[in-house]
């Protein structure tokens, strides 16, 4: 199967196709991770990009059943330099090929990812088109052109779920797996470490959330009932909350005005809250502040992040296209953390109520693990102010 990977400046990518026979067009990105590709394909906040890998194999692991960050794969395409021949994980359920054929997501391999990502680096974000149905690079061209970018759309509005529920009410779903020595043990990926108990009643907004977000929550002895992104702040205030987490998510921030007004009427009230990614984003735009679009957007494992709290250097996960402007933002939030790279926000405190928010992942699925200790913070400022 051929392939065919066509920018909007014109520049096209020939390869090999795999995962389903189609054509998608979207914000072509990419991510520097060295592992963890299910979860980037799984995470809804690549809702309407094409993802690159810089690393340059990928597929070896395969894909299992458990490691899934969403209900479905969002990511449009999916651009490598090889794919594995070879799956070889206990893990695995899939390959690869197979699973994005079965969402019908294309794929291609064999193209210069690092010329790919050295374009989008100096150019910026662009508009690509994906194919692996056989279309001409004139159609590709004319789809990538038509497709419109990023900015201004609401993508949550699709990959939020539809009616709230209790995560993981059987604790069947949360627990961290553990590897046994007993001479015949079960299964490893059936052997669960403990759970505490859920002794503090939490409302999640559902943006677009990461599974390995509501794990984590529970691993920390949260009991969280999820909600729809759209839900009023009245309507998040009737299951009497400890606190309220805003999750990552898709797209635009600022064509999020409905959702900005909730999350500000909340802020008002006096709760705990903690955000993430989008979340951050959220209440950034709730503190009254803007946001604004990254040349080519952080994504991948490997971000530093320095906390002026503590004066620790956090590795961090995070994956966005837009950010918060530390000018626009008023003076009683203080920009706790930043971007060693690009000085850009990662980190907000108000002042005077029970609210932070980061911009990177904590949860960090699969890793890595610095800043898992938000979960700890986030704990404690509730029980603080129970």
């Amino acid at each position: 199967m051929t392939a065919i990977l066509v920018l909007e400046d014109g520049s096209v990518f020939h390869g090999q196709g795999f995962g389903a026979a189609a054509t998608v067009p979207g914000e072509v990105c990419f991510n520097t991770s060295m592992t963890g590709y299910q979860e980037i394909l799984t995470d809804p906040s690549y809702k309407g990009q094409i993802v690159t890998m810089t690393y340059p194999l990928i597929g070896n692991y395969g894909v299992n059943s458990q490691d899934v960050e969403s209900w479905a794969p969002h990511a449009g395409g999916f651009v490598i330099r090889e794919l594995s021949p070879v799956v070889s994980n206990w893990r695995a359920d899939h390959t690869l090929h197979d699973y994005l054929a079965q969402h019908g997501i294309p794929g291609i391999q064999g193209i210069d990812t690092r010329a790919l990502t050295k374009k989008l680096r100096v150019r910026g974000a662009l508009t690509g088109c994906i194919s692996t149905a056989g279309i001409s690079v004139e159609e590709a061209l004319e789809q990538a052109r038509a497709w419109g970018g990023m900015a201004g759309r609401d993508y949550v509005s699709a990959v939020t779920h539809k009616e709230p529920f209790l995560w993981d009410a059987e604790d069947q779903d949360s627990a961290a797996f553990d590897i046994t020595q007993e001479n015949n043990p079960p299964a490893p990926r059936f052997i669960r470490k403990p759970l505490p108990p859920a002794d503090i009643p939490i409302v999640a907004y559902d943006f677009g959330i990461k599974y390995n977000i509501l794990r984590r929550l529970r691993q920390k002895g949260f009991k969280v009932q999820v909600v729809p992104a759209h839900t009023s702040a009245a309507e998040v205030l009737k299951y009497q909350p400890a606190g309220v987490f805003l999750s990552n998510g898709p797209g635009d921030p600022s064509a999020l005005a409905g959702i900005v007004r909730e999350v500000k009427t909340l802020v008002a009230h006096g709760i705990p809250i903690f955000g993430i990614c989008l979340g951050h984003q959220i209440l950034g735009q709730a503190f009254g502040g803007k946001t604004f679009k990254l040349k080519f957007g952080h994504r991948g494992g490997n971000q530093p992040v320095k906390d002026f709290e503590s004066g620790r250097v956090e590795i961090t996960s995070q994956n966005h296209g837009f950010a918060v402007d530390a000018a626009s933002l008023p003076a009683d939030v203080v920009v706790n953390r930043i971007n060693l790279n690009d000085q850009t926000v990662e980190g907000l405190r108000h002042k005077t109520k029970p609210v932070f928010c980061v911009q990177y992942h904590p949860e960090a699925s699969p890793g890595p693990h610095d800043s898992t200790p938000l979960f700890d913070e986030f704990r404690q400022l509730l029980l603080k102010h129970s």
